[in-house]
């Protein structure tokens, strides 16, 4: 150990010593039980000293260090002494299984609560649905309380004490995820805390002059420090705004304002709003939440003279935050979305920070790799980006409320002879249906004409052709469009981590055009793959079942709910260990799952030609001679070339 480490470790131990009469009396007055409070302290002896260096890293040249710590402390052990038995009981079983969420049976879907239930009184009346479906985890969208208007489809954030009322109160919500718990269903909500909306309570304080809460934020009188701020930031809104800084005018001064106007940024550099954003926190978690998704976790930190994203205090802050989760709410995991180069997703990822992480980069490629019919770029990218430390997952999605980007490493690209700029302006005219014989009915969101830049909003349905093929009555392209989402769904399902289901892929729900009606919907093209739920739609799934035949959105339905059962009945899906078969095919990706001695073999046909593979390849990697397809049931010998049709995705069980 360094001098410096234990001169911290002497600290953080004289700190907590010190600190012992004030928790002492937080334990008087929650009344918990001797044996509560000792898991509580069993767990701050194994992470107060990591905890205390990471705070001290933040904040030990602020005047009020120790107050903050010291409430900090405070603040969770009042969340465990104000968390429901129940909780705590799940808490122990998961700190006993640290890994529960890599089992094949976790299977998630993702859905906005008006758009699906119109609110969470009534969405308690569909839990039976999420679990005919197999889901046993489910992210609901933003629900809190948000400004009127324009909210960034509920990521502008008044209160994070508050549901929306048009969506219920925090009473339904807590009723609404014990049933859930019930049924076997995590339940995953966001935390937005890059920044609150302008409304919030803090920024309305910040607003009246409240010189405390205007530290809360970045505020400036004049222009002089945003511009050196603009000279090495991007702007990630340009068709909305230009900039990252909004002038308000009833305190006539600048707002540092990331996303939109509205959004103003949280200042981290000051320790009372990581401690205020703690407190909300555990409110949330205490609710009856199983994950938590950091919401643009690349951009909490900002330094002058850098890009203001992915800076090493934003990972420690991100520790701090887990450190604490596991003293106080232990069973809490933290899922980031960070939307950035793959080199910078993967950092966000560990035991210690975030859990589990969105995959955008797998996301993008296969979409990319059914634009080109080949899985060139695909396979250098997971041949060694996919690993993820022990005790962590992917979530793997096809589509998600926001837009895709083209998130792939320029040096991946250039490494098998792609020109990085050329070939995502050629997946941006093939996902708007521009490019010659394209399928897709993508449109564009943030278009920039003066960099090129753009992502593609859309539906998964819209996006592999079934929009076109209904359209132009297309028997064959119906046919092919249906094989392409299976195929997705395969993939996802089977690749290693959890799968997301975007609710209403399951039906093959198309693009909603009438999302231009609403005003404060209009300038913001991704709601046209936001979908209202059609309800009508499970009536005929029961007419169809019941007829023995079916439509388009039965078939869909019928195939995704029997993949994710088929998952469930795999060992070999469980966990993230995946390793690429090279097969000589630049058509179809190839990949073997295995954990604890379960074995299964993947593959996938991009391509609307059939393709073969080599037998003897699949049997030296699967280490059989026959294989079984537990999709369709047939039994391949290896001794002869595999053929697999158009859009084939097979699941290959030795036999």
């Amino acid at each position: 150990m360094s001098k410096t480490q234990d001169e911290i470790d002497f600290k953080a131990d004289l700190t907590l010593q010190r600190l012992q009469p004030r928790l002492a009396q937080v334990w008087q007055e929650s009344q918990i039980s001797d044996a509560r409070q000792h898991e509580f302290e069993l767990r701050l002896d194994e992470h107060w000293r990591p905890l205390f260096r990471l705070l001290f890293e933040l904040y030990h040249n602020r005047y009020d260090f120790f107050f903050h710590i010291e409430h900090v402390l405070l603040t969770a052990a009042r969340a465990w002494a104000e968390r429901r038995e129940e909780l705590c009981e799940l808490d122990r079983h998961r700190i006993n299984e640290p890994n529960w969420f890599q089992s094949e049976r976790i299977n998630g879907g993702a859905l906005y609560v008006d758009l699906f239930g119109e609110n969470l009184s009534k969405l308690r009346e569909h839990v039976g649905y999420f679990k005919d479906l197999g889901l046993t985890y489910l992210h609901l969208m933003p629900l809190f309380a948000v400004r009127p208007g324009n909210n960034d489809g509920g990521y502008a954030i008044s209160t994070y004490r508050s549901v929306d009322p048009r969506l219920g109160t925090i009473d339904d919500l807590r009723l609404f995820a014990a049933d859930l718990r019930k049924a076997g269903i995590s339940l995953v909500l966001d935390f937005v805390f890059n920044h609150t909306a302008d409304d919030h309570e803090w920024a309305r304080l910040a607003q009246a002059g409240n010189r405390e809460f205007q530290e809360y934020y970045y505020i400036f009188p004049d222009r002089t420090e945003p511009e050196k701020y603009e000279r090495t930031l991007r702007e990630i809104f340009p068709t909305v705004r230009r900039g990252n800084f909004t002038w308000h005018d009833g305190m006539q001064q600048w707002v540092w304002t990331t996303f939109n106007s509205f959004q103003w940024d949280l200042n981290y550099t000051n320790p009372a709003v990581f401690r205020a954003m703690l407190e909300e926190m555990f409110f949330i978690a205490n609710t009856g939440i199983d994950i938590l998704r950091l919401d643009a976790v690349a951009f909490i930190w900002k330094q002058m003279g850098t890009s203001c994203e992915n800076l090493p205090q934003a990972h420690t802050l991100i520790q701090a935050f887990n450190r604490l989760a596991r003293i106080a709410t232990p069973g809490l995991l933290f899922k980031s979305e960070a939307i950035v180069h793959p080199d910078d997703v993967v950092k966000y990822i560990s035991e210690h920070e975030c859990q589990i992480s969105y995959n955008p980069t797998l996301m993008a490629l296969l979409w990319e790799s059914l634009a080109t019919r080949k899985v060139n770029l695909l396979v250098q990218t997971l041949s060694h980006r996919y690993r993820l430390p022990r005790n962590t997952a992917w979530v793997n999605y096809l589509r998600c409320h926001d837009d895709i980007g083209w998130t792939f490493d320029d040096a991946d690209a250039q490494a098998i002879g792609i020109n990085a700029y050329d070939h995502r302006k050629f997946l941006n005219d093939f996902y708007t249906g521009q490019f010659p014989g394209s399928f897709a009915r993508g449109v564009p969101f943030q278009e920039n004409f003066e960099t090129g830049d753009m992502r593609i909003s859309g539906t998964m349905a819209s996006l592999a052709g079934l929009e076109q093929a209904i359209e132009e009555d297309d028997e064959e392209k119906k046919e092919l469009a249906l094989r392409r989402m299976l195929l997705l769904h395969g993939v996802s399902l089977s690749i290693g981590g959890i799968p997301l289901l975007y609710l209403g892929e399951e039906w093959g729900m198309l693009n909603d055009y009438d999302f231009v009606k609403d005003p404060a919907k209009a300038g913001d093209s991704r709601w046209i793959h936001r979908p209202k739920m059609q309800w009508e739609f499970l009536e005929e799934l029961d007419d169809h079942r019941n007829a023995g035949n079916g439509s388009i959105r039965t078939h869909i339905y019928c195939t995704t709910q029997k993949l994710i059962a088929l998952r469930k009945s795999l060992p070999a899906l469980a966990g993230q260990e995946m390793d690429l078969i090279a097969l000589s095919n630049e058509h179809v990706l190839g990949y073997i799952r295995i954990n604890e001695g379960n074995r299964l073999i993947v593959l996938a046909n991009f391509s609307e030609e059939p393709q073969q593979i080599d037998g003897n390849k699949i049997r030296t990697a699967g280490l059989g001679r026959f294989f079984q397809n537990m999709i369709d049931d047939k039994t391949y010998a290896t001794s002869e070339n595999i053929v697999l049709a158009p859009y084939q995705i097979l699941w290959l069980n030795r036999v």
